[in-house]
């Protein structure tokens, strides 16, 4: 294989490798129950106005991530117990469906009542989709969301029971900060009949963060502090100081960690690129016919650091 093209499919396959890490790490990030608790108070209505901190207490169980595969039959889990078959969300088969898409975190939420539950899917994206629209994604997940409830939430034609979804899509680098609500309406197109049914079943909210932080106004407060925990920027403590003095959130050990994590990564990919960068000057520059001692001048470089750079690249341009 010619070593140009060996080096480009290394860089492309590390480049995927970060992607995903970077994916996993701000899912991790973003599963914990308090920043979940913020999104909620901004995006479903019986939460509005709420302390998140209560919020918090609604939320049931573990959030599940990256475990629930999103494939129609495989959504689902049934097993036996005492005599009866239990079905729930599938988690227990990830290596059997290893490369199948999964919600990237989903949980369900007791509402105030302490009878209803809602289900709630979260997705983060880094920047909005070019190979399809994001929002035809979010209708097919809103609507497995749904589907996916049969014999597990409801049984048999027991429509009634069927749970409110609403699937949330955090999209990073976007040109504005955004918020956008999508839901069913009923048109009375001809008469005033009162259909009975649930209009409020299928919600999706599409939030768009710009690159910016933005500044600290109540307009913009859950974009300011999801752009905060998703930086690629800003320090750890930068991070922190942000979320306990603005937004009084308690850090806990777990929190702290995935926080830590994501900000090593998004560091690690900084430097990885101003390197690949720096390679490509001073391969360039060789190519020219520079000496070392002009390249390391110019790159700031010493020139053992310029040699071994260009004897491990030297293949390339035989």
């Amino acid at each position: 294989m010619d070593m140009s093209i060996d080096t480009e499919i290394k860089n492309a396959v590390s480049a995927t490798d970060q992607d995903a890490q970077y994916d996993d790490k701000a899912k991790r990030l973003l599963g914990n129950k308090i920043i979940l608790a913020h999104i909620l108070v901004k995006t479903v209505d019986e939460f509005k106005g709420m302390n998140p901190k209560e919020v918090v207490s609604y939320i049931e169980g573990e959030p599940l991530i990256g475990v629930v595969p999103v494939e129609p039959g495989l959504t689902n889990a049934g097993k036996e117990e005492n005599g009866q078959r239990i079905v729930g969300m599938n988690t227990e088969n990830a290596e059997i469906n290893e490369g199948l898409v999964r919600f990237d975190i989903i949980f369900y939420v007791r509402m105030k009542d302490g009878i209803s539950q809602v289900i709630v899917n979260l997705e983060a994206q880094k920047d909005e989709p070019t190979s399809y629209h994001i929002l035809n994604r979010a209708v097919f997940y809103v609507s497995r969301l749904v589907s996916s409830q049969k014999e597990r939430d409801f049984v048999k034609t027991n429509y009634n029971d069927i749970k409110r979804v609403f699937s949330i899509w955090v999209c990073m680098n976007m040109d504005e900060n955004s918020m956008d609500y999508v839901h069913l309406t009923d048109d009375k197109l001809l008469g005033s009949y009162p259909w009975k049914g649930g209009l409020d079943l299928l919600n999706i909210v599409l939030i768009g963060i710009a690159n910016e932080l933005p500044e600290h106004d109540d307009k913009y407060e859950l974009h300011r502090l999801l752009s905060t925990l998703l930086s690629a920027e800003l320090t750890v403590d930068e991070k922190l100081g942000i979320i306990k003095t603005e937004y009084s959130i308690p850090v806990d050990e777990k929190l702290r960690k995935d926080m830590s994590a994501m900000c090593n990564l998004s560091q690690g990919i900084r430097e990885n690129a101003t390197d690949n960068a720096i390679t490509g000057v001073i391969m360039n520059m060789h190519r020219d016919g520079y000496s070392s001692e002009q390249i390391a001048r110019i790159v700031e470089k010493t020139i053992e650091e310029v040699e071994a750079v260009i004897k491990k690249r030297e293949p390339v341009l035989a």
